[in-house]
């Protein structure tokens, strides 16, 4: 909601990028959030960001993938779970 963990993957990009041989095609993509934009306006959350959405299809082209997400009492956040969830036919 606060864009910490954006800022974080575009610094990764970044040194993936650095290296030989490394292709980024999905790189800083996204998960569907889960809270209503109503609710979101009501939490003073800036505006969605502009990043692409991931799909279960992305996961199925790609090689290997890294995921970032920040955690709470140990656990990934629900969106992520979501879409973990959503990938069930992979």
């Amino acid at each position: 909601m606060y864009r910490h963990v954006e800022k974080l993957a575009q610094e990764i990009r970044k040194g993936a990028a650095s290296v030989d041989m490394v292709s980024l095609p999905n790189y800083g993509r996204s998960v569907p959030g889960t809270l209503q934009e109503d609710l979101l306006c009501k939490m003073s959350a800036p505006p969605n960001s502009d990043a692409p959405l991931i799909t279960s299809n992305d996961l199925a082209e790609a090689d290997a993938f890294v995921f970032g997400f920040p955690t709470r009492f140990s656990m990934m956040a629900a969106q992520f779970k979501a879409f973990l969830g959503a990938t069930g036919g992979l």
